[in-house]
């Protein structure tokens, strides 16, 4: 593990939610509830840590007795060019599935594609991507529209 990965803490949902971004970014889900790691301060079957490791990665777990669950504002996770431009665009899409489209991904004044939605989860995302560069016939370098 490396780099700055988010860790959510969810309201009674992490399975569910965690699951989901599995099914979207693909990757390996690892998910253990309370009673597995001896945590008293919530349901035994709540998620008290998990994680999906792939290309993209994230953490997360039901909060616990006391502790706030995640409501985002003011920030949104950015996907901007992880991924080939098909790829970002189905995940666009899979997350705007039962969310809210913010901003639809769309090509920009200054030639890049991005967007914004906040999933059915209120996890609000930022992706977008740039067109390859291609050559024409003269050999001038163009960006695909």
């Amino acid at each position: 593990m490396s780099g700055l990965i988010p860790y959510i803490l969810f309201d009674g949902n992490a399975a569910e939610a965690l699951t989901q971004y599995q099914a979207i970014f693909g990757g390996k889900l690892h998910l253990y509830n309370y009673e597995a790691l001896g945590r008293t301060d919530g349901p035994g079957e709540a998620i008290g840590h998990g994680m999906v490791i792939g290309a993209v990665e994230l953490a997360g777990a039901d909060a616990a007795a006391g502790e706030a669950s995640v409501t985002m504002t003011g920030m949104f996770f950015s996907l901007l060019g992880t991924a080939d431009p098909g790829t970002l665009t189905q995940w666009f899409d899979q997350l705007a599935d039962g969310g809210t489209i913010v901003d639809p991904l769309q090509k920009r004044p200054w030639g890049d594609y991005d967007g914004t939605v906040t999933d059915r989860f209120g996890i609000s995302w930022l992706i977008g991507y740039q067109m390859p560069e291609t050559s024409d016939a003269d050999g001038a370098t163009n960006a695909e529209s």
